[in-house]
């Protein structure tokens, strides 16, 4: 993939607020957008809101989006690695949303959040209710209940993605040489120009001599393995407001087990659904202007 001869650069907020947490966790939320209708934004397990760039900077021209960092993830400072687990990650959900209406004004906000943050939001919600209005998620990772033909293939996903985090390197040079490693991966060969620098600027900071990453391996890996909450499958349901699966492409050479998940999600519980054909788990960062236009039908659907 040829580099851009503009890098993808993440403009400066209008506003931001740190939050803080129960427990002494710091959430910094970011406000971009001319106003109107408001927007949430996350990532998934080891990544970093600003690296979905190309997928919501466009969406600032008629929503107002507020994006934040899950703990020990991007602009956030790291926080005991003993607190980072499911249930204080779930639990934080309520005090954001709390804090996204305190620091910017309340009003309704629909969540619009990628895999380890839309499983968040699915379990924030049914065990709290949903403190946002309608939830657009993004190839969440749902475990499947016992029994069930899926669940030994995100077993052995689960094991995978542990195993392959803590071998990885931790440490890099420079930015770029981490952005060198990522685009030789088949895996993120379809990422529109420029992703690959900017999700290395959005998950590495300095240390020293040195870049690291933002949210440790150990960290990462140790969600991936935890992730074994049937519950949402099983209750999806009963939600408490709209809710669209927006799924990576199960039949894609790179699929992996979310894509598979969440058409069958679809197909057994009757939730709604769109696939964005020949994506990855990625999916925002490969075709961000599909993705967006599968969001803003939704959103015309929901008040």
């Amino acid at each position: 993939m040829e580099t851009p001869s503009r890098p993808l650069v993440v403009p400066q907020p209008k506003r931001t607020a740190d939050l803080i947490m129960r427990d002494g966790a710091v959430i910094r939320l970011r406000q971009y957008g001319a106003g109107g209708r408001r927007l949430a934004l996350s990532h998934g397990n080891g990544l970093a809101i600003n690296a979905y760039l190309p997928f919501w900077q466009p969406l600032a021209e008629n929503f107002e989006l507020i994006v934040f960092d899950q703990r020990n993830h991007g602009e956030n400072p790291l926080h005991d690695p003993a607190s980072h687990d499911w249930d204080h990650i779930v639990a934080d959900a309520r005090e954001i949303a709390a804090g996204i209406d305190a620091h910017f004004g309340a009003k309704p906000t629909v969540g619009v959040f990628h895999s380890m943050s839309a499983c968040v939001a699915l379990m924030a919600a049914l065990r709290f209710g949903s403190p946002w209005s309608a939830l657009a998620l993004f190839d969440p990772p749902l475990f499947p209940p016992t029994g069930h033909p899926l669940q030994p293939v995100e077993l052995a996903e689960m094991k995978n993605l542990a195993s392959r985090t803590r071998r990885r390197s931790q440490r890099f040079n420079s930015v770029e040489q981490f952005a060198v490693q990522l685009r030789r991966s088949p895996v993120f060969s379809s990422w529109v120009p420029g992703a690959h620098l900017l999700f290395a600027q959005s998950t590495l900071r300095k240390s020293g001599e040195e870049w690291i990453l933002c949210n440790s391996s150990e960290l990462e890996a140790r969600i991936y393995e935890t992730n074994d909450d049937a519950s949402v499958w099983q209750n999806i349901t009963s939600l408490p407001c709209p809710a669209l699966l927006i799924g990576a492409d199960p039949s894609y050479r790179y699929a992996s087990a979310p894509a598979s998940m969440c058409k069958a999600v679809h197909d057994e519980r009757d939730v709604p659904y769109v696939m964005i054909p020949d994506t990855t788990h990625f999916l925002q960062m490969e075709k961000p202007e599909a993705c967006r236009a599968a969001l803003e039908s939704f959103l015309a659907t929901v008040s």
